[in-house]
């Protein structure tokens, strides 16, 4: 079967394979990623580490710490709770990076913990900038950090991969940050959604690695759990560089001009023949500078239209794990020489690590941004979190170079706030309102998205002694695409933490449909559309509907945060868009209603089919990895479980 380089990854990090087992889309496998990246939530983490028994790590040299974004909070407990990481992470030997080092991500990258071909995961949105490096950078959770910390390894599912083909060339003036704000605003019809996206084409040899980090970085925004990057010259040029630094400060084993050879020798690539599940064009020639906004990364005009508008700002930044490099200071840097910021507004400067920031600090550009006007913070994530110096008051509006304009993220939720590159921040900076730097001539990107329906095949899963081969049950069909969280588990119970299981049974599904009580019955199988539990990450979402009762969710897609949530609490989740569409699309014009009785199904889990009125559809396959969480109960006991174990195995 061939792979995609998500696929290949996978495979190479997978552990507890059956024997010919070739990963593919859908499949739940347990992955042993190379690193796992926590940072001021390292203290979270580490409460659930010790509630699963956990007293040291499987692996001392596979979780890195890294304080990034409290880092200006200098309170007593901020810096006790900092000081308890410390001291942990010297007690387990762990690599730990305090506050003032930089932003964990790049510090992952500049210190060499990144390698093209590898998984390496964070508990954090951002980790997709990894892909910058060809390697494969995702999110986890706490608990997945936690069972990694414990084992080595978490479960996770494989997505679908959409192909990137970026053409042509930018324009000067142009940056990586345009090109990532006009892919979020002009495929925004969840094209990419819980996808990886795979970047490829001859425009890529022209993209910087900052550019790349950059636009890899906001894949998170656009909604892909991944974006990857091929290995070519500029990922070895850069590879090679870091190599010497690390040599420089002595360690030297990490990462060697010896591997960056080997990975020039046969770099890691897709089969040429592998399945996507859709392919974008993108001509980087008709990308204009972008401004995304306000409050939203879906919708984005020209800067030159909107410099017309004279939009007034209050506060600019230039900081962040996504424009916070010495490249984008430099671009920065060229626009503010010899000037000043305008009458009422306020630049603030950040450099995503020490080491930028000394880099800057040493050729000058640094004092540029500073003479200009810059009020300078320590290298760390700051305003873009909404934290520390330097957030958006009520009415104020904000362009930041960072990578999320959510309402309410960096300050008042009745501030507005723009995304842009930085030379649009600084040239915004200087004028007092937004505008660029440069005048390029309006063009727009076309619209050219071609959507691959492979074909579903069922297929043949072993089961683990005591697993049920069959699962049958009455299908509620609710026909929604986008089902949110809200609508599963309302905020009015979400934050009473006293409930029950069976009081929080009864508020499943009551915002979605007041009636679905009354409907429900003991061993239902749930049956809904697309990317079914967006929204909040709330737990409840899952657990509620688990203890109401309900035996199954089967869904064209999942939110993969949903997924996890499921699955972490032993709550099986499966995907068949061909069941939901055959189930909905059967119904009479007559039937009405939001939670509609279809009929029994049973789900064949070893063949991953489920069988309704007399035809079979493929679902996904529900392998090891994810029966064994079931078995045990959720990943926590299981986690506990393998410690248990591990510390009853005789001493060798």
């Amino acid at each position: 079967m061939p792979q995609t380089i998500t696929e290949k990854i996978v495979q190479s990090h997978a552990v507890g394979l059956g024997t010919g087992h070739k990963v593919g889309s859908g499949d739940i496998v347990r992955v042993r990623p190379a690193h796992i990246m926590t940072h001021d939530n390292t203290g979270a983490v580490l409460s659930k580490f010790k509630s699963m028994g956990a007293v040291r790590m499987a692996d001392p040299r596979q979780p890195v710490f890294a304080l990034d974004h409290d880092v200006q909070n200098h309170s007593p407990e901020n810096l006790a709770r900092y000081d308890r990481i410390e001291k942990f992470a010297a007690e387990m030997g762990v690599v730990f990076h305090p506050a003032g080092e930089g932003i964990g991500h790049q510090l992952m990258m500049e210190r060499g913990f990144v390698h093209p071909g590898s998984l390496v995961v964070a508990s954090d949105s951002h980790s997709n900038t990894y892909g910058a490096l060809a390697a494969l950078g995702t999110p986890v959770v706490r608990t997945d950090a936690a069972a990694i910390w414990a084992t080595g390894s978490t479960w996770w599912q494989v997505p679908r991969t959409v192909r990137v083909l970026l053409e042509g060339c930018l324009r000067p003036g142009v940056h990586g940050k345009d090109v990532i704000i006009a892919l979020c605003a002009l495929y925004n019809r969840d094209e990419v959604l819980n996808c990886v996206v795979e970047f490829h084409g001859s425009g890529i040899d022209a993209l910087s690695m900052p550019e790349r980090m950059a636009i890899a970085n906001m894949t998170t925004e656009w909604g892909a759990l991944a974006g990857w990057f091929p290995f070519d010259r500029v990922t070895a040029a850069y590879l090679s560089g870091r190599a010497d630094r690390l040599a420089e400060m002595g360690i030297r084993d990490r990462l060697t001009r010896e591997m960056v050879r080997q990975w020039e020798a046969d770099p890691p690539h897709a089969d040429s023949d592998a399945g996507y599940a859709g392919e974008i064009r993108l001509d980087l020639g008709s990308v204009v500078p972008q401004v995304s906004g306000p409050d939203t990364v879906f919708a984005a005009r020209a800067v030159r239209s909107l410099a017309a508008e004279k939009v007034r700002i209050d506060k600019a930044y230039l900081l962040s794990c996504v424009n916070g490099r010495y490249e984008d200071l430099e671009q920065a840097a060229g626009v503010l020489r010899g000037k000043k910021i305008a009458d009422g507004v306020r630049l603030y400067l950040a450099a995503a690590s020490r080491e930028i920031e000394e880099k800057a600090r040493d050729s000058g550009i640094w004092q540029v941004i500073l003479e200009a006007g810059a009020v300078a913070l320590p290298p760390g994530c700051g305003a873009c979190i909404g934290l520390g110096e330097g957030l958006l008051e009520p009415g104020e509006t904000g362009i930041s170079a960072t990578n999320r304009n959510f309402k309410g993220r960096m300050g008042d939720r009745n501030a507005r706030t723009y995304l842009a590159s930085p030379s649009v921040v600084a040239a915004s900076a200087l004028a007092g309102y937004i505008c660029g730097d440069t005048e390029v001539t309006d063009r727009s990107p076309s619209y050219r998205f071609q959507e691959f329906r492979l074909p579903a095949a069922a297929r043949n899963v072993e089961l683990l002694d005591g697993f049920a081969e069959r699962i049958e049950g009455r299908i509620l069909l609710l026909p929604v695409d986008n089902l949110n969280t809200d609508g599963i588990y309302g905020k009015d119970a979400t934050y009473r933490d006293g409930l029950t299981p069976e009081e929080m049974a009864g508020f499943a599904m009551a915002n979605y449909d007041p009636e679905f009580q009354g409907i429900v019955r003991e061993g239902d199988i749930l049956v809904s559309g697309r990317n079914f539990g967006t929204g909040s990450s709330r737990e409840q979402a899952a657990t509620a509907l688990k203890y109401r009762g309900i035996r199954l969710i089967i869904a064209a897609s999942f939110s993969q945060t949903y997924l996890r949530n499921a699955f972490n609490n032993a709550f099986i989740c499966l995907e068949s868009p061909a069941l939901y569409d055959a189930v909905s699309q059967s119904l009479d014009t007559g039937e009405k209603g939001r939670t509609i009785p279809c009929g029994p199904m049973a789900l064949d889990i070893r063949r991953s089919v489920a069988e309704w009125k007399g035809r079979e559809y493929p679902v996904s396959p529900m392998g090891p990895a994810a029966q064994a969480l079931i078995l045990a109960g959720g990943l926590e006991a299981l986690t506990a479980r393998e410690i248990l174990n591990h510390s009853a195995e005789p001493s060798r």
